[in-house]
């Protein structure tokens, strides 16, 4: 081992050090990417690049799509549609078995189209929903396990803020990303629906239906989720058809989003103030993170430390998708305690290169890191979902909402089993895009 890598292993070392004593992620990689740059290109070199990587990066125009998404997703929270897509939903299959938590994960789906994120659909969601499930006298661990499972689409169905940050780490196409997205998004949902009826066939007291809605009640219903259908497909469309680009599709849809929040007069009483501090903040995060791991990143090619674990692993006399197996199994334990985006930045710059020399797709690759990092969204103990689910049902114990999410945990092990037998799931899309 040559002394640059045991520098690029040091640097590992003090990172997830720094991270142990709470230090943001953001600033842990910068400080030791700094550190480590410097102890392998010279100090001159490393705080050249401190003075112009953080400008370079934020000045990059593909960034913009980050806070444009996040702001649509904020205008829609507040514009009522997560409620009108609940209502559509329930109005279709409420009144069967099982009915509202179908109607969950299917608004749940509708609403990650337009919110990008899995804590901003659970935590709307969570309040559009879980009522109606308790007021039908739900199981806690049905009402609490859809609603955990189905914010996780957030993140899976575009817009996502995931794949953006994939994107923008692995410099891969964020249009092709955002459009693989869409099928396996739809998968996992149709996997959730057949895990809700599997469950009522062994458990039907768990989710007793609901009132029938008669077809005037579900036509204006329907008509009522129209303006969010309608967002979801110019902004995308335009992505596939190749009018927008991602930024331009961003700015599109938040436009969209604006002028029906307008419409709605939901953006009243100090509503459009909360709704701009709030993009800030997490765009500033998000920002802070990208700067950091992008910093990291060049320290840990400069110790060669990637492509000598991509080179040892390549070299295994196993078929590849062992070593994928093997590399997801990894992920899915540092799920159980990193939080998603901080392993997405932490760990591709060592994982892509492995996946580069067993010649995957790193598209389709990117949906199924997605797909783990959705898995650590309801993983114990630091699962954010189930946080915020506890958060909005105080008095049921996290055991009950734990077992209630774990069926869905097994779906998406499912989930991913399909798109590695069947890869083309997720390359479909973005494979017929107009532009490409």
């Amino acid at each position: 081992m040559t002394y640059a890598n045991i520098i690029g292993l040091l640097g590992i070392a003090v990172l997830l050090l720094l991270m142990v004593l709470r230090m943001p992620i953001g600033i842990a990689m910068l400080l030791v990417g700094i550190v480590g740059f410097g102890m392998l290109n010279g100090w001159n070199a490393a705080l050249a690049a401190l003075g112009t990587y953080p400008y370079q990066y934020a000045a990059v125009y593909d960034f913009a799509v980050i806070p444009l998404f996040v702001l649509m997703g904020n205008l829609g929270s507040v514009s009522g549609m997560a409620r009108d897509l609940y209502s559509a939903a329930y109005s279709w299959i409420g009144h069967v078995r099982g009915g509202l938590a179908h109607a969950t994960i299917l608004a749940c789906a509708g609403f990650a189209a337009v919110s990008g994120s899995s804590v901003a659909s659970a935590v709307t969601m969570g309040k559009v929903c879980l009522p109606e499930m308790r007021r039908y006298n739900y199981s806690h661990r049905l009402a609490t396990g859809v609603i955990a499972a189905g914010g996780t689409l957030g993140i899976l169905i575009p817009p996502s803020t995931a794949f953006v940050i994939y994107g923008l780490l692995t410099e891969q196409s964020i249009g092709r990303l955002l459009l693989a997205g869409i099928l396996p998004g739809l998968l996992l949902t149709a996997i959730f629906m057949i895990t809700v009826a599997i469950w009522m066939r062994f458990k039907p007291e768990y989710g007793p239906p609901g009132p029938r809605v008669d077809w005037k009640g579900r036509k204006e219903s329907f008509v009522r989720a129209l303006p969010m259908m309608s967002i979801v497909l110019v902004s995308i469309g335009g992505i596939y058809v190749g009018v927008f680009t991602p930024s331009e599709a961003a700015a599109v849809g938040a436009a969209l989003a604006f002028g029906y929040a307008l419409w709605r007069k939901s953006l009243g009483g100090g509503a459009l103030s909360t709704i701009l501090v709030e993009t800030v903040n997490t765009t500033a995060l998000v920002f802070l993170i990208l700067i950091g791991a992008l910093v990291f990143g060049p320290f840990l090619a400069l110790s060669g430390l990637p492509e000598k674990i991509a080179q040892s692993l390549s070299g295994l006399d196993v078929p590849r998708v062992v070593i994928l197996v093997l590399i997801l199994s990894v992920y899915i334990v540092l799920g159980t305690f990193l939080e998603g985006f901080s392993m997405l930045v932490l760990t591709l710059p060592i994982v892509i290169p492995i996946m580069q020399a067993l010649n995957y797709d790193l598209i389709w690759f990117g949906v199924i890191m997605v797909i783990v990092l959705e898995m650590g969204l309801i993983d114990p103990p630091v699962g954010i979902n189930v946080f915020i689910v506890k958060g909005l049902v105080p008095d049921v114990p996290m055991t009950e909402i734990f077992a209630g999410i774990l069926p869905f945990w097994f779906a998406m092990i499912v989930c991913i089993a399909i798109l590695i037998m069947f890869p083309d799931i997720a390359l479909l899309i973005p494979n017929t895009m107009i532009g490409k």
